[in-house]
């Protein structure tokens, strides 16, 4: 039975300048039939399915709508069209520092965070110490939040996601925090996780780390599902093709333009 499962999945985002023209001239448009909104499609019919146990990894350039397909997913957007459903409970490191209080201590957040993934404070005590180890924080513990690096503040949000077990775990970008030594330390414990039988979904820019670690990989450029499957290695390297053509058709255009013959693009020297 899958534990995640995403049928055709579209999300809108609708813009518009209301809050620029205030609430008489949005009235007196809306009236007249001038005001107009623009649509942006992030997702548009994403389907795929993940069983326990699997390591999906999405990979695509910026503006794909990976961290958009991650908040529907975590239930933080409800999608436009389509579905998604998700069997159990779901640790998502989306924004690592989100849901931390900076004013309180480090020993204070651990507790804050765990009671907003919904666990107990006996729960939070057993894994107190765990947690404070693997992030390598025992000389922080009472230090206010906001005094740490963005580097412990991230090891701190990956330890308790990892460490109080959840069903679905869901990170974006997050193994790529903090030194080559916690680098390696998270993707090891991320692999004992998924080894218990947790599914995971990784948003990377690594194409080498999302190889080594998923089962799965889902391709995403500007919301459209490019490629989705368990030969990684294949969709990875398609991927990778990809930008390089991508990339060498920009080349040529930037050299084009710069040889245009009315002179326009350039450069003018005295």
């Amino acid at each position: 039975m899958a534990i995640i499962k995403a049928h055709e999945v579209s999300i809108r985002y609708i813009t518009g300048d209301f809050k620029e023209i205030g609430l008489k001239e949005y009235l007196l448009r809306r009236m007249r039939g001038e005001y107009k909104i623009n649509e942006f499609w992030a997702d548009k019919d994403v389907s795929f399915e993940l069983e326990r146990g699997d390591m999906l990894g999405i990979i695509g350039t910026n503006g794909a709508g990976k961290s958009t397909l991650l908040k529907a997913v975590s239930g933080i957007m409800v999608p436009t069209r389509g579905w998604i459903r998700v069997d159990g409970t779901v640790a998502a490191l989306l924004e690592l520092t989100s849901g931390f209080d900076n004013d309180l201590t480090v020993r204070e957040n651990t507790f804050l965070r765990g009671a907003l993934l919904g666990y107990t404070r006996e729960f939070m005590n057993d894994k107190y110490e765990e947690i404070i180890d693997f992030a390598e924080l025992w000389d922080f513990q009472d230090r206010p939040f906001k005094q740490l690096s963005s580097g412990m503040k991230s090891r701190l949000a990956f330890s308790i996601a990892c460490l109080v077990h959840p069903d679905v775990i869901i990170l974006d970008e997050v193994l790529a925090v903090g030194d080559g030594a916690f680098r390696e330390k998270s993707g090891e414990k991320m692999k004992e996780i998924l080894s218990g039988g947790v599914t995971g979904i990784l948003v990377s820019h690594s194409l080498t780390q999302v190889k080594q670690m998923c089962n799965k990989v889902l391709w995403l450029d500007h919301g459209e599902q490019m490629a989705f499957g368990d030969d990684v290695g294949r969709i990875c390297d398609d991927y990778y093709r990809f930008l390089q053509e991508r990339r060498a058709k920009r080349s040529r255009a930037k050299a084009q333009a710069g040889n245009c013959p009315d002179g326009r693009n350039q450069t003018v020297r005295k």
